[in-house]
């Protein structure tokens, strides 16, 4: 038997999130504990969590992952943006385990198979992207074991405008069917990336109001409005939404909503500012 491939963690450096696994383990607990309980009336299909530092993002993500630790998922499908590479529609690395400082996560060769016979994945020999990475030890904290189907989508909406909607169509149609109640969908994504703070909470405010209403449309017109990021994740949150609602779902529930210049509290006129927001996507049971 050939011997198994591990993609090795490029975000463990302290910087993105702890490297030794007591202090990395300590953290998230931590946060977590932080975050208060939000039930959702109806069945949780999907989360939204950035993807910055913990040290900026990790409060709001824990938001996110504090719906986890009653539920039992058997397989994640973390959807992120390549933020360094145009890696095409849909690329996934081709190791056979994420490892992380909590342990090795094993990839969902079946379901990465069926996929690419659907829809086509530009498999890659190494990669650098912390859009999906950074899920991860949360994943691994409230879940325990699963199985992963990590995938980076290169475009976006705020450089392709509406050319990018036929990706995120293609690889939801061709995951939908994959989808069971053991499997949790997640977009990683941060939103307005700006050099000031009052645009950001402005931006952010209105794809909170539209994303609250399940406005796909909206959302991407909004997306594509002034070629502005107004989030960098913007095809793995579209993707995710059009998943979700194929399966069912009707309903987000945004949790917690903040930027870097609330962490920061440096709130000052061209200081540059990133959006964060956790979102639960579920179907609601009235």
């Amino acid at each position: 038997m050939p011997q198994a491939s591990v993609r090795a963690p490029v975000c463990a450096d302290d910087h993105w999130y702890p490297r030794a696994p007591s202090h990395l383990r300590h953290l998230l607990a931590d946060l977590l504990a932080h975050v208060p309980e939000q039930p959702l009336d109806g069945e949780l299909i999907g989360l939204i969590a950035p993807h910055a530092g913990y040290t900026y993002s990790g409060l709001t993500a824990a938001h996110a992952y504090k719906q986890l630790p009653s539920r039992t998922y058997e397989r994640a499908v973390v959807i992120g943006p390549s933020h360094f590479e145009n890696f095409g529609a849909q690329a996934l690395n081709q190791k056979d385990f994420y490892e992380t400082p909590l342990g090795e996560i094993e990839i969902d060769a079946a379901a990465v198979n069926e996929l690419n016979r659907r829809v086509g994945i530009n498999f890659l020999p190494n990669d650098r992207e912390h859009s999906l990475e950074m899920q991860l030890p949360f994943l691994q904290h409230t879940l325990g074991e699963f199985k992963l189907l990590p995938l980076m989508m290169s475009y976006s909406f705020y450089l392709r405008g509406i050319q990018a909607r036929n990706p995120c169509e293609n690889l939801s149609a061709a995951l939908a069917p994959m989808m069971d109640d053991k499997t949790l969908l997640i977009a990683s994504s941060d939103l307005s990336h700006l050099h000031d703070y009052d645009a950001v909470t402005y931006f952010d405010q209105g794809f909170e109001n539209l994303i609250t209403d399940y406005n796909l449309g909206g959302l991407i017109d909004y997306m594509i409005n002034e070629g502005e990021c107004r989030a960098c994740g913007d095809m793995a949150i579209i993707t995710v939404l059009m998943t979700a609602k194929a399966r069912g779902a009707n309903r987000v529930k945004v949790l917690h909503r903040t930027n870097s210049g609330d962490v920061r509290g440096v709130r000052t006129s061209g200081e540059y500012t990133v959006g964060y927001m956790a979102a639960a996507i579920y179907r609601a049971e009235n």
